[in-house]
């Protein structure tokens, strides 16, 4: 495993960060609640299984917290990944490149729209509240993901991870593995609290436009 001994004192962005973060966390838990209920019900509804799915990621310091979603995915979707990955080579191949895929049998219908919506993501407010994750930052990534980083991890490990971020406004998953850990690394490097407001501005325009969303 990668080397993950870095500061975890001081955060990116610092208090005046920390403090944005809550104040609009708090402001959105309270205007998008019934829209929440709404998307609980309907995951409910359409399918058996949690109605939110927790998965592993690593945050500020290389600390593993859980990440929420909106489950979107069929029950037991990791083995049904290592079954398709075993028997499809250019699967395989995607997966690797992207940590993604076009037409991955494991969504469920009412997943597909939550992800082309970004709505799966609307239960990440709860982390950022909980100081895992920031309103922008790095992209989230699972602990298998840590090497793919090579010697510009610690940078990533000086952020919380984001709901939103330079990933999110560039294509999302229409971007190579290479291309995200470029756009996290140098958010890290160039950080300004004026880049933060930019990339939320812009995360509008992606999430209607439906960019990179799958």
């Amino acid at each position: 495993m990668p080397n993950v001994g870095v500061a975890t004192t001081y955060a990116l962005g610092g208090n005046q960060k920390r403090v944005f973060d809550c104040l609009v966390s708090l402001l959105a838990i309270v205007l998008a609640f019934p829209l929440f209920i709404c998307v609980a019900m309907l995951v409910k509804l359409t399918g058996p299984g949690p109605i939110i799915y927790k998965h592993t990621r690593i945050g500020l310091g290389g600390r593993r917290f859980s990440c929420f979603k909106f489950r979107t995915m069929i029950v037991d979707a990791e083995n049904a990944l290592n079954v398709l990955l075993d028997v499809d080579p250019s699967a395989r191949t995607e997966w690797e490149r992207y940590q993604k895929l076009v037409v991955d049998p494991r969504i469920t219908p009412m997943g597909r729209l939550l992800r082309q919506t970004s709505f799966d993501e609307l239960p990440q407010i709860i982390n950022i509240v909980r100081g895992e994750m920031s309103l922008v930052g790095p992209r989230p990534i699972a602990p298998s993901e840590m090497s793919r980083y090579g010697d510009r991890l610690g940078l990533y490990l000086s952020a919380r991870p984001g709901l939103t971020g330079a990933w999110q406004i560039s294509g999302r998953s229409d971007c190579g593995y290479d291309k995200r850990v470029e756009l996290d690394t140098s958010y890290v490097s160039d950080w300004r609290f004026s880049t933060d407001l930019f990339i939320l501005l812009r995360t509008v325009g992606a999430v209607a436009k439906r960019i990179g969303s799958y």
